[in-house]
């Protein structure tokens, strides 16, 4: 069974590339800087059903010549700050966005790191993408930005210009705060001095403006950024400049003043891009794609509970406050859902409970349950033993319903699993000998060769990408990759999974 679609990415990217030029055509250059990952997408196709992740580059490939620069904070670098969805540090999925991007055919110009003091860690990566032959310029922290605009332009003055050659220019980065603005705004400065009629706006996907306030695509947006405590708001500068309701978001309506006050300070005209709002600042066409609203709509709210999801972990591994878990709730109740309305939570926690009650020994082991849901709505579950973790188990089980093999029947032979047994106790000294869902995969593709049911099953695996999966404990690292390099949508209760 196809999933629901309700979204049109081609008719999108017409939209969104017409307007892209247009935009271009009123400047000599045009820096456009992007919000989100650009090489692939996942929020977008999750909340637009039928948004292609990769659409972005699409879109780029087919803008033609232009140059990219990859922002990143050095701050970042220094913390080892990761991205939730690739979990990958910032500074390892900068170099795997700029091989993307160059496998797409695209030219990267050049990184920037940005907000530099004198952090070892970005000296080091600097060497490295210097290495790798990259062009690399270091932006400085600029003191009192953006406030202090006395500081901030003799900062842009300081600041070494990133020398590009071509009409638009996309200014990207791994993550929120990459420095992007600051890097745009720096640009702007150096070549107006130079006399270039330089211009500058933003690659918008949400908020949607031209949807409602309270719209689940734009209320998904917020639970996105929920731990930056961002807001959707109606855009005062928009109202006020054409009568009529526009979504952004608190900090662009926030700054926009500031913003405004930067650009002319420094291009020395009163207006010199005609923004009259924050809106107008971005180039945003994604109502345009919207074929099926409902579909979205629904699809906004899972989003938001696996958002919800996503932040208890954090906080529950320390990484998150309970300040955005009280702002999730609260984005929950705006669009009236409950965990108990994404359809894998309670078979999961089933599965768990039947764990337990089955344990013929009575010991206080750790219980384990999970579940999955396949494309035509039939749920999968699997509980933890001591061959398989709940992960493996599900999958296991999920793949032998979609190549209609009976239950009984084992996928693994018994002498793989005692190999990968004695491998991992004896051998590697390990404490456990359960597999995890990134070794089952392994052992999965090996028994391919003696087993034609596992050669069946094996290529059903490409059937669970996109599907929503999850877990009453914390996963392990070996399942956790497994889930990402499957596809999966993993929520998980975050139970612990160790005895204390």
């Amino acid at each position: 069974m196809v999933k629901n679609i309700g979204f049109d990415t081609e008719k999108y990217l017409d939209a969104q590339i017409k307007s892209i030029k247009d935009r271009v055509s009123n400047f000599d250059k045009l820096y456009l800087e992007f919000g989100g990952k650009l090489y692939y997408d996942s929020h977008a196709s999750r909340v637009l059903p039928g948004y292609r992740p990769t659409a972005k580059i699409e879109l780029l490939k087919q803008l033609g010549d232009i140059d990219v620069i990859v922002c990143i904070s050095a701050k970042h670098i220094e913390e080892g700050k990761k991205r939730g969805d690739s979990g990958l540090t910032y500074d390892y999925q900068t170099l795997k966005d700029i091989s993307d991007i160059k496998a797409n055919g695209l030219v990267v110009n050049s990184v920037v790191i940005t907000r530099y003091s004198g952090e070892v860690s970005a000296d080091k990566f600097k060497r490295k993408l210097q290495n790798y032959g990259f062009k690399v310029y270091v932006h400085n922290e600029i003191e009192g930005y953006p406030n202090d605009m006395g500081k901030v332009l003799e900062g842009c003055a300081k600041q070494p210009l990133v020398l590009t050659e071509k009409k638009l220019t996309i200014i990207t980065g791994a993550g929120a705060n990459s420095g992007k603005m600051a890097t745009c705004l720096s640009q702007i400065y150096n070549e107006r001095k130079n006399g270039i009629k330089t211009g500058y706006a933003k690659f918008e996907t949400f908020p949607i403006w031209n949807l409602a306030l309270d719209h689940p695509i734009n209320i998904a947006y917020e639970a996105a950024a929920a731990d930056l405590l961002d807001i959707n708001l109606i855009d005062p500068f928009h109202k006020k400049a054409y009568g009529i309701d526009s979504v952004n978001y608190n900090r662009d309506v926030e700054n926009f003043d500031i913003l405004i006050s930067l650009m002319k300070n420094i291009t020395g005209e009163e207006n010199p891009f005609g923004y009259k709002s924050p809106t107008d600042m971005g180039v945003n066409m994604a109502a345009k794609g919207i074929i099926d609203d409902e579909v979205c709509r629904q699809a906004s709210k899972q989003e938001i509970i696996s958002r919800y999801f996503k932040y208890r972990k954090e906080k529950i591994e320390g990484n998150e406050s309970q300040k955005t878990l009280d702002y999730m709730e609260e984005i929950m109740k705006k669009v009236e859902v409950t965990v108990k309305d994404r359809k894998v939570v309670e078979p999961a926690r089933k599965a768990q409970k039947n764990a337990q009650e089955q344990n013929e020994k009575g010991n206080k082991g750790i219980y384990c349950g999970a579940s999955l849901e396949l494309a035509d709505g039939r749920i999968i579950t699997g509980k933890n033993s001591h061959l398989l973790h709940a992960e493996s188990a599900v999958i296991l089980n999920a793949i032998k319903v979609l190549a209609e093999i009976p239950d009984e029947v084992l996928l693994l032979p018994e002498e793989v699993i005692e190999n990968i047994n004695y491998l991992k106790i004896k051998i590697l000294g390990e404490k456990t000998e359960s597999l995890n869902l990134e070794e089952v995969l392994i052992a999965l593709s090996v028994s391919v060769y003696g087993s034609e049911k596992a050669k069946i099953c094996i290529e059903k695996l490409k059937e669970l990408k996109g599907c929503n999966f999850h877990s009453t404990h914390l996963t392990s690292r070996g399942d956790e990759a497994g889930l990402r390099k499957l596809g999966l949508n993993a929520t998980t209760d975050a139970e612990h999974s160790l005895k204390f």
